[in-house]
């Protein structure tokens, strides 16, 4: 999706070295290849340059997910020129950045409560858009992460089912940092076991705005796992681009 004209055009950035751009290819094809045709690769570009998401562009790649929107902003100014970029917004949505957000992004992985569903919703039907959303869910205590619980969510379905602005396209879940691979393991499990229970509901209750076939789950250092349980969006930054500057 191309940036809104609102934002000034940006000389475009500078190259990055050869043998970094060659790393960063060889790095996506390595992970293509280890992934099923079915999961869809999300380069997450967080504190990276416009020319990283340039050069990996330029490897193919054409998902792109930012957690800070003005620095998404930013970037998306400098690359105007790039076609058929997907623009996905991994962090969490302030309440005064939606506009922004819905403008700006193709997908919203974050919607983490109600009110934020509703307001995103009511945007969206000011600017015509219907961006695709996953739900944010908190399957484990985390006092560093928003999100529904199983319940919760289960509970506000019949809610969610009126936004029909927003096309909501699964959930999205990010476990707890530091705990033991089988603990991860057991939350992405769980995480697609709702998914599929909130899919069978909906096509029950022939609630339209919600596909719910999408399991955004998967990180740097746990996304083989997240393959394992089902995913079918990962989202990678170190292992595309090498450690944060």
């Amino acid at each position: 999706m191309p940036p809104s004209s609102d934002l000034s055009l940006r000389d475009a950035p500078e190259s990055l070295p050869e043998d970094e751009r060659a790393a960063i290819a060889a790095r996506i094809v390595e992970i293509r290849q280890a992934l099923p045709e079915t999961v869809r690769l999300v380069g997450v570009t967080k504190t990276k340059s416009a020319a990283h998401v340039r050069a990996a562009y330029e490897a193919g790649l054409r998902d792109f997910g930012e957690n800070r929107l003005q620095e998404a902003l930013d970037k998306q100014a400098q690359l105007q020129d790039l076609q058929g970029v997907n623009w996905h917004f991994l962090g969490q949505l302030q309440s005064n950045k939606v506009r922004k957000a819905v403008q700006q992004f193709d997908w919203i992985h974050s919607i983490d409560s109600l009110k934020l569903a509703q307001r995103v919703d009511r945007i969206a039907a000011e600017l015509k858009r219907s961006p695709q959303v996953c739900l944010q869910v908190k399957l484990r205590p985390d006092p560093n992460k928003a999100g529904w619980s199983a319940q919760e969510l289960l509970s506000q379905l019949p809610q969610l089912a009126r936004y029909n602005q927003l096309r909501i396209s699964g959930v999205m879940v990010i476990p707890p940092f530091g705990i033991e691979s089988a603990e991860t393991l057991r939350i992405f499990g769980e995480a697609s076991i709702l998914a599929d229970k909130i899919r069978n509901e909906a096509k029950r209750q022939v609630w339209s705005n919600m596909s719910m076939d999408q399991l955004s789950m998967g990180m740097s250092g746990d996304y083989q796992l997240a393959v394992q349980a089902g995913s079918t969006i990962v989202r990678l930054g170190r292992t595309i681009f090498g450690m944060r500057g």
